[in-house]
């Protein structure tokens, strides 16, 4: 038998075994969901614009979904539907995605059935902007071609195992996916149990880049990496660590801190009470987030 009838034989069984478990989303589709357990499927949260979703089956089935729980700035949700039985994909193994790994995107087709297509793992650690601005890293980039409206479908190996959630389509021919890895299935398994993940927000306004040099050399300061504080939010941990606006913040939590992606990586991860690294005109120093009842804020 040729390659070419392997790889058709392939996606014909991808299509009766993986196609189930992938679903539609939105009336009209908007996008693509994957079953990940009884009664709970997997998609983007730029899919959804309510509290409810319209589900539609491979086999043309459509009912209502409830939203369990979103994470917005990773672009993920969980909604709450009635599989009636329909399995749930397995996860492949964390290292499921190297260069040149053949996969296959498992897309919902509007009315029902799915699309089933072929490529190749082409880069890995990509990165790209979820819906509310904020950099997603560690994506992977392949080739399966994926129609519009396909970001929450499947990315499987041959055996039909998950191995990332398609989110976003980058030029012609090139799509970016989640690695369906140890850490999205405990965001996921959280997500699923109603757990909206909360991230610390400081309390700043924060300039562009090239908005924060063009000011700082308006006053004769040297160029410097960082993130420059435009204003502040009343009451907010960054006010009541003594942050004023024009400091620049050049580090957080022990890290080197040279854009807004930085700053918004370290917050993601970070447990108060920690400090920042900030330089104010020519002057470096250093206040502490979260400062515990008693100790003054700015104390290092």
């Amino acid at each position: 038998m040729s390659v070419l009838d392997d790889l058709a034989t392939t996606i014909t069984q991808l299509a009766s075994t993986v196609g189930p478990s992938v679903v539609g989303i939105g009336r009209h589709t908007r996008g693509s969901g994957v079953v990940v357990a009884d009664g709970r499927v997997l998609t983007n949260a730029h899919n959804l614009r309510s509290d409810t979703v319209n589900v539609t089956f491979a086999d043309g089935r459509a009912v209502q979904g409830r939203v369990v729980a979103i994470d917005g700035d990773g672009d993920l949700a969980v909604v709450e539907v009635d599989t009636a039985g329909t399995p749930a994909l397995p996860w492949a193994d964390d290292d499921a995605l190297a260069l040149g790994r053949p996969v296959f995107g498992v897309a919902a087709a509007a009315g029902g059935g799915v699309r089933v297509t072929f490529g190749l793992v082409s880069a890995v650690a990509q990165a790209f902007r979820g819906p509310g601005g904020r950099r997603i890293a560690g994506s992977v980039e392949h080739t399966a071609p994926l129609a519009p409206r396909s970001s929450g479908s499947a990315l499987v190996d041959a055996d039909g195992r998950l191995i990332g959630l398609n989110t976003n389509r980058i030029g012609e021919g090139f799509y970016l996916a989640m690695p369906a890895d140890a850490a999205l299935q405990a965001r996921v398994d959280a997500l699923g149990r109603g757990e909206t993940p909360t991230r610390l927000r400081l309390g700043v306004v924060i300039a562009p880049d090239h908005v924060a040099r063009r000011l700082r050399r308006s006053v004769g300061l040297a160029d410097r990496d960082g993130v420059l504080v435009r204003g502040l939010d009343d009451g907010g941990l960054a006010a009541a660590a003594g942050i004023e606006p024009g400091d620049l913040i050049v580090s957080a939590g022990g890290r080197p801190v040279a854009d807004g992606d930085d700053l918004y990586e370290v917050l993601g991860s970070v447990a108060t009470p920690f400090e920042l690294g900030l330089v104010r005109g020519a002057d470096e120093r250093t206040v502490t987030i979260g400062a515990p009842a008693g100790r003054t804020p700015g104390d290092a």
